[in-house]
């Protein structure tokens, strides 16, 4: 399939390592992915699903010890353990290829080396990167080909370049006590061994995308980010697009796959998923930020998916999926918690036991999965295939906060907008009514996807706003989750978000004003669109924009004490931010 000697070479080597019975390399070809699914079904590794029911679809369990990305057991193996900063696990570089090697030598006796070229991004694009994976799973192999673009056509633009990514995979024994998922940001390499589950397995999702191409973007000039991607649509046919990064569990799915309140769909308005996950970043010939979604799948939390809740991600399930970890009707379709009210009897739980609902446990494992290719969802953007990526108009930061931040607002300036990312949090909502419990700071919603020290992360933001001056974005705070003394939400979120979102482009385009204030500038309560919302008021709204000072003020000490934590990486500019703030605070 190729010539390049870099490759080969690699291959050689890794082959001598890992002792595979035989190669195979992956070409894109639909006869060669629909052999794989046989022969994965005639292995057990597959189950093949009610194929009048959802066309294309196959179910896959994990070894119960293997549900879920490692964190504590992700390493970033810079040659300086400064590099890897201090929310990173560090191993040195050649340690950790021995403890890697040692692990995986021979791993592959018995087993089939499959190489999988691959490329993040459309293939072609200036903006897209390439990578080469190597894995003795099956199911590795049809998840990449359905969350990447694989085969030949990859290596025939990547030719005798050696700029790509080398990726191992063993299985070996799925023992949790020797699983390692490791980047290696100068070289390029990423080495996963001991786990068989997506996160830690289909290396192309986080260890390639965010990790190593964070250290990429940085040496490079452009932004490899945790966030997604959406376009506007409005009356005239004009689309504006945002980006926006949310911790786990704030609604980043539901808001990249938004539908519009009737009656902005009534007046003509559409949302347009460009991504859900990840954004790749680079300024582009007229100035202005252009965005690509590196992925061409979805690997998405199965449960709470629903009619209700995400109607367009559960329509990208319905054929050519594999489901992970879910459970198993006896009609051979799936089902997992929140999915609707009719739990199945006669089924089989994610680990393969007779499951009864009653019982009280859940059927699906909590993080079960499903991958389903993005052109399956109903709102997958015109644009989803453009080389030269969608222009970002606005950034926009959020996480879960019961009192603090407010609906909306947005920061003064780039810096004092990476000041906002930099501070974004989460509380872990207790179960006890307005009980709040841990504040836990997860910066621009990357924490556990840097792939060098977060600081240099910081300074990389503030130099990206330099070089792109006066067309940088506009960058903003959201909030849907305040609540009233109750511990209930206030804002109704899901589609009415997109009320929020239409202040957020007129604020862009110049259309909108906005009140100043200690934190940073928001919408006049009259400001944001009402109409039709039940129990919602201008003084809702009031009360949503409202900022508590002393809480402010407890906030800016968890940023202070985070980059304490971080030391002296942390840019300059961002204690004058949280100085400035305080001040403004105090007044």
């Amino acid at each position: 399939m190729t010539n390049n000697k870099t490759i080969l070479a690699w291959i050689d080597e890794m082959k001598a390592l890992v002792n595979p019975d035989q190669v195979v390399w992956i070409d894109g070809s639909e006869e060669q992915l629909e052999e794989l699914r046989k022969e994965a079904v005639e292995s057990g590794e597959m189950i093949k699903l009610n194929q009048e029911k959802l066309p294309g679809c196959y179910y896959h369990r994990t070894a119960p010890n293997d549900v879920a990305r490692v964190e504590d057991r992700t390493l970033i193996c810079s040659r300086k353990e400064e590099d890897a900063g201090p929310t990173n696990h560090w191993k040195e570089p050649q340690e950790a290829y021995k403890m890697l090697y040692d692990i995986a030598r021979g791993s592959y006796k018995g087993r089939t080396m499959y190489v999988i070229p691959y490329s993040m991004g459309p293939v072609g694009s200036s903006l897209a990167k390439i990578g080469v994976e190597l894995t003795d799973s099956i199911y590795v192999v049809l998840n990449m080909s359905i969350m990447t673009r694989v085969g030949q056509k990859v290596m025939d633009v990547l030719g005798d370049s050696n700029d790509w990514v080398r990726g191992l995979h063993c299985k070996c024994d799925v023992d949790p006590e020797k699983r390692w998922i490791c980047q290696f940001p100068e070289d390029n390499t990423i080495i996963s061994v001991n786990s068989a589950y997506g996160g830690n397995v289909l290396l192309g999702k986080k260890c390639f995308a965010l990790r190593i191409a964070s250290y990429q973007a940085k040496n490079e000039g452009w932004m490899a980010e945790h966030m997604l991607i959406l376009g506007v649509e409005n009356p005239k046919g004009e689309v504006k697009y945002v980006c926006a990064a949310f911790p786990s569990a704030c609604g980043k799915t539901n808001l990249a796959m938004m539908i519009p309140p009737e009656g902005y769909r009534a007046k003509g308005y559409k949302v347009w998923t460009v991504g859900d996950d990840i954004a790749w970043m680079r300024k582009g010939p007229d100035g202005r930020l252009y965005a690509i979604n590196p992925e061409n799948g979805f690997f998405g939390v199965a449960p709470g998916t629903s009619e209700k809740t995400n109607p367009n991600a559960l329509a990208a399930t319905r054929k050519n999926t594999i489901f992970t970890n879910v459970v198993l009707k006896p009609d051979g379709t799936v089902w997992w918690e929140g999915l609707d009210k009719n739990p199945p009897t006669d089924a089989l739980n994610w680990k393969g036991e007779p499951w009864d609902p009653a019982s009280g446990v859940p059927g699906a494992h909590p993080n079960s999965r499903f991958t389903s290719p993005a052109v399956n969802c109903p709102c997958i953007s015109s644009e989803f295939e453009n080389p030269q990526g969608v222009p970002i108009s606005a950034i926009i930061f959020g996480g879960r906060r019961a009192k603090t931040a407010p609906l909306v607002y947005q920061s003064f300036s780039w810096a004092h907008g990476v000041y906002v990312g930099s501070a974004m949090a989460s509380e872990t909502t207790a179960a006890a009514a307005g009980a709040v419990g841990v504040v836990r700071r997860d910066p621009m919603a990357m924490r556990p996807f840097f792939g060098y020290n977060v600081g240099d992360y910081f300074a990389h933001w503030l130099e990206m706003g330099k070089k792109l001056g006066d067309k940088a974005p506009k960058i903003f705070n959201v909030n849907w989750f305040r609540t009233d003394d109750e511990g209930h939400f206030i804002w109704p979120g899901f589609g009415d978000n997109m009320r929020v979102l239409m202040w957020i482009l007129k604020r862009c385009k110049g259309e909108a004003e906005a009140v100043e204030t200690a934190i940073g500038y928001e919408p006049k309560p009259e400001d944001i669109d009402i109409t039709g919302l039940d129990g919602v008021t201008v003084d809702t709204i009031k009360g949503l924009l409202d900022v508590d000072k002393e809480l402010w003020l407890e906030d800016v000490k968890g940023v202070e004490e985070l980059y304490a934590q971080i030391g002296d990486h942390v840019p300059a500019e961002l204690h004058a931010e949280a100085a400035a703030l305080r001040e403004r605070l105090s007044k």
